[in-house]
This record gives structure tokens, sequence and C-alpha cells, in this order.
């Protein structure tokens, strides 16, 4: 399969953290969602990805060539929780420092969604809100034929409806099929809206790293009475809690057979799931 990202036992040690012998693909045509916890290593990977970090092991190829290939730079289009200018530049200060360093700069393209975003070309960027600093942030990236975007929690402290409008964007990103999305974030029901890929982390492990169809069909959540929790099966429920009103917890569909007719099953979200393993390890 054609990848767009492939991470191979990447190794990183900071004090107090480990990131452990990472390994996962991202096939391209694909919008893959990076979740976990706060401190599970999403932003170290993807700083190793972009080369702000220095790796202690392993290998990481994107879009098929070492990420230590400078030229590869010019297929991606990066933008983080916070856009970094200088704070006194406007819109059009922005492409005339940035516009030199793409081959492939699309002035029209800019325009268009500065036009489209509602931005002043001459307001500087201090004066902008935080949404509107995360429109200008996405012109620039959609503005020289990235092949690649890898976005860290680009939705992080939004409104519902700037959220919503910024999904809509990068929707239509993907419509090019060889074009390809990397989504670190923890607003999971963004990523159950547009995701086609899930990779989970936690406490810098691969936990799952798959469709997310297939993640999401993979457990349910149950509850029911204390009656009807056969000792037989506690060991199979994630993140089990007791109460007075009975048991709840998640488990496998496929563990779900021997239990009383009485016990209720419901789909899971991806934030359920992540609630409920972070229970289990605690």
């Amino acid at each position: 399969m054609n990848n767009a990202i492939k991470v191979n036992n990447l190794t990183k040690k900071y004090k107090g953290f480990l990131l452990d012998n990472v390994s996962f693909t991202v096939p391209r045509g694909y919008i893959c969602g990076f979740i976990g916890q706060n401190g599970a290593g999403k932003t170290t990977v993807m700083k190793l990805m972009m080369g702000m970090a220095i790796k202690d092991g392993g290998d990481i190829e994107i879009l098929g060539k070492s990420s230590d290939d400078f030229p590869l730079k010019e297929d991606l289009g990066v933008l983080f929780d916070q856009p970094y200018f200088q704070e006194d530049w406007t819109p059009l200060d922005i492409e005339k420092a940035l516009s030199p360093f793409y081959r492939h700069w699309d002035s029209a393209a800019y325009h268009q969604y500065l036009q489209r975003f509602s931005l002043d070309p001459k307001q500087k960027f201090k004066s902008l809100s935080r949404g509107m600093k995360m429109k200008l942030g996405l012109a620039v990236t959609l503005s020289h034929n990235a092949q690649l975007l890898l976005l860290d929690e680009p939705t992080s402290g939004l409104d519902p409806v700037m959220r919503d409008e910024i999904l809509d964007i990068l929707r239509e990103y993907m419509l090019d099929e060889n074009k390809s999305l990397f989504f670190s974030t923890h607003i999971t029901s963004d990523l159950e809206k547009i995701a086609d890929y899930i990779i989970y982390i936690d406490k810098g492990r691969i936990l799952y790293s798959g469709l997310k169809d297939e993640l999401l069909e993979k457990y349910c959540l149950i509850r029911g009475g204390m009656e009807e929790l056969p000792e037989s099966k506690r060991h199979k429920i994630i993140g089990l809690r007791e109460h007075l009103g009975g048991f709840e917890g998640m488990i496998e569909v496929g563990d779900i057979g021997g239990f009383p007719p009485g016990v209720i099953t419901e789909t899971v979200s991806l934030e359920d799931i992540m609630v409920h393993m972070n229970r289990r390890g605690a």
C-alpha cells in the first residue's frame, strides 16, 4: 500500500517520558486522527516527524522519503494549535515572507482564502481573534500545494461553529485523493465526523492503528444491575465501575455473550474508548 507516513521503532527519551519504539503507517489519501490524552506523546511524535526534535532511534518516512530530506518540507503543510507569526505582520507581510520558500506558492489561492475567511489583508496578526488566527494559518498552509497536512490541535479552543467551518475546509482539501491529512486532537467528536483512520497513543506506546470504523465496532458500552454481572465476566469489562445502581464499563463486542438478557449494551464513541482505557490503566 502507498503510505503517506511510515514510522518504524521511533524512540525518544525525555526526563520522565519515553516514546517507546512507536511504529505505525498512514495510507495515502486518508484522514488520520491521532488521539491520546495530554502527555501521551502526540506532540513529540509530530515534532519528530517535522524535524523539530532529534529522535533517539527509529525511522520516519513521509511521502516515500526520509523525514530528514529537506526538499520534502515543501510538500508538507504544518499547523499547530497556535500559528506563530510576527505580531505586527499583516497577511500581506506573511505572504511576502513565506512565499519565496515555496516553489508552488499560489498567491491567487491565498487571497481567495483570505476573502473566504473575511480576513483583512492589512490587519495586524496581533489584533486577530484566536479563530481568525487559525483561519489565517490554514490559508498559509493550503496555499502551496502541500501533499500532506500535519495539524496539531487545530480546533482546540474554538467554538463549535468555527470548528465545523474548519472541518469543511479540510474535507475540501481531501477531495484530491492524492492528498493526506494527519490530525492530532483531543476533540474526538471532530474526528468522528471526518477521520478514516485512527492512531491511538497512550504513555508513549501505540494502542491502536487502523480504520476508525473497525475500532468503534470492536467495543461497546455495557451496564446492568450487580446481580447481572457474572464473576467470570468481571475481568472482561474495561474501566469497570460499580455503584449502588449496578455496574457499567466497556467491553469487546466478542465478549458480550454469557451476560443475562437484562444487561444493556450501547455503541461506543472515541471519547468513550479513551476514557475507559484510561480507567483500566489507573
